[in-house]
Parts: C-alpha cells; structure tokens; sequence
C-alpha cells in the first residue's frame, strides 16, 4: 500500500542493522535475519519477536473494522514463533493513535488482538499507549520452544511443503482496491477479503509440520521472497515447480478468482504476501509438496513463468 522509492533494500538495511547490534552472547542462538530471535535458558529456548503495523501501509480503517486489524497484527506475531518451532507464552501491545478514535473502536482493536491470542493459549500481559499522526501497532511476542527450525536447515534432497495455498490475501488486496466488497457476488472474492483482512493462520498445522521439518519459514513478504531467503540461508537452490502448485486443491478456487480480477493466479501465489502459510522442507512431511532442494543457490522455477514482483516495504 505505500508508495515511494526508497534509497535502500529492506535486506540491505537489516544485513546492516544486524552488524550494528552484533555483540557476542552465549545465550543467543539465533540473532537477526529469522522470523524471530531465539535465546537459550537452563529449561527452554525462548523465542522472541516484533511485528509492526502502520495505518495506510498495512491496513487501512476504511477496509477493515477495529477489529479485524487486532486479529491481523496479532497473528503476524503468534506466526513468527509459530514459524521457528515455538510455542507463544505472552505478549506485549505498543500503540499509538490519533486520539480521534472512538473509545468502542480502540478496545475493539484489544479484543481483536485478545481474540486470535485466545486461539494459542497466550496471553497479553502489557504494552504502551501513545499519541501519532497515523495508527500504529507493536506487538512482542515471547515463546518457547525446545529445539528451534530455522530458514538455514534446508538440505539437498528435501522436498519442498506449504501448509496451506498462499496468494488469497493478495487477491482480497486487489479486490478491496477495485471496491468489489460493497458489489461481489463470488463467494471466493468474498473469502478472499477476509483474508486479507484478518489473515486465518493454521496453528495445529504450523506445530505438525515444525516436528519433522529441516527448515521453516512464515510466508508473510510472499511464497518466493520466503524461499529466496531459505535457499540463501541454507546455501542451497529451491526449485519450485509450478505443475505441483496447481495440484493444490485450493489452486483451483483462488485461479478462477484471479480470472475474476483478470491478473495472473502465480502472481497471487508467488509474489502475493500477507498469507502466513509456512514453508517447509524435509522428507515426507504430510503437507503439498511444490518442489524440491538441489545443489546450487537462488530459485529455480519450472512450469511457471517468472511471476511479476510483489508488494516490499522498502524496493
């Protein structure tokens, strides 16, 4: 949703940003770069995270109510722990606010947020309010998990897994965008607004797959920037397979609504973000294979062409 060059790459930035803080710490196993940090104790890891979320960039409260924008930036939190193995124990809420808000509208965004917290067993155990311009979010989220799955387990000869098919929040953008809310008779571009509204995660199938996984990542920038990162990470090439993709029993719902929207359905699922499905690799994980890991580096895609890019905070 914004607009702007910028004079760096958001990858650039935190490559930077990660040396600046780089000092070192035995208890820290996993530092900058995951979806969340990792610091070990005598009984636990704990698995700690930020999300942000600004109005007009990540949500906007014409599109969505209080309290589908609570559930959305609580979910991008639960998903990160969720996406290194771990298990949400608490969270803190930071927000600011014009002040122009009514009352109902603010507490519908906590119960949002206490909604989708529910769902995990966390629990919200503070934060900070303040005054801005704009509406913003931040939430912290601590977890624990026991071992943690990283973006740099990925091996050679792993097959490549999604819990879910990612790409609806894309198509539910779009269709908020052309004010198809007030006029859709589809009932796909119906499900596809509210999950771009208020993005449904899978938690149970985020703890199965994490048991037996090599590697593991949230799919929130989107499918390929995802897999970039894991490949890089893992020094490894992620070849994804577009004939798999349409395997996908939901391939065929989300493709006649990019019909619907006249855009590409691979451009939904590989460029679109906002889905938090995971990504998986490993052997034999009971999830949608779209490909495999081979030797080499980068991505490499077969029976789809290359998709146009999506949305990034920063180009």
């Amino acid at each position: 949703m914004a607009s702007g060059e910028a004079l760096w790459s958001e990858r650039e930035l935190i490559l930077n940003i990660s040396e600046i803080f780089a000092e070192a710490n035995s208890e820290l196993m996993v530092g900058i770069g995951d979806d969340a940090a990792v610091v070990s104790r005598p009984s636990s890891n704990l698995v700690v995270t930020t999300d942000m979320a600004v109005q007009d960039v990540h949500f906007k409260t014409e599109w969505s109510s209080a309290r589908e924008i609570g559930k959305k930036v609580a979910a991008a939190n639960l998903a990160d722990i969720y996406a290194m193995g771990g298990k949400p124990r608490y969270l803190t809420v930071a927000m600011a606010a014009t002040g122009r808000e009514e009352l109902d509208w603010m507490l519908d965004v906590a119960r949002g947020i206490a909604d989708e917290v529910r769902i995990t067993g966390a629990q919200v155990i503070g934060g900070d309010l303040s005054r801005s311009e704009k509406i913003v979010i931040s939430i912290t989220a601590i977890g624990e998990c026991a071992k943690p799955i990283l973006r740099s387990g990925a091996q050679v000869g792993d097959s490549i897994f999604i819990t879910n098919l990612p790409g609806w929040s894309a198509a539910g953008l779009i269709a908020l965008e052309r004010g198809l809310q007030k006029e859709s008779n589809s009932e796909s571009i119906d499900f596809a607004i509210r999950e771009h509204r208020s993005p449904s995660v899978d938690y149970d199938n985020a703890q199965r797959i994490a048991k037996e996984a090599n590697s593991l990542c949230d799919i929130s920038d989107s499918l390929l920037i995802q897999a970039e990162q894991m490949a890089a990470a893992s020094g490894v090439q992620f070849e994804i397979n577009g004939d798999l993709i349409a395997a996908h029993p939901e391939f065929a719902n989300l493709s006649q609504v990019a019909s619907e929207l006249k855009v590409s359905v691979f451009d939904l699922i590989l460029s679109g973000g906002e889905d938090h499905a995971f990504l998986a690799t490993g052997n034999a994980l009971g999830f949608h294979c779209i490909g495999k890991v081979l030797s080499g580096d980068g991505i490499r895609l077969i029976q789809v062409a290359t998709p146009q890019p999506g949305w990034q905070h920063f180009n």
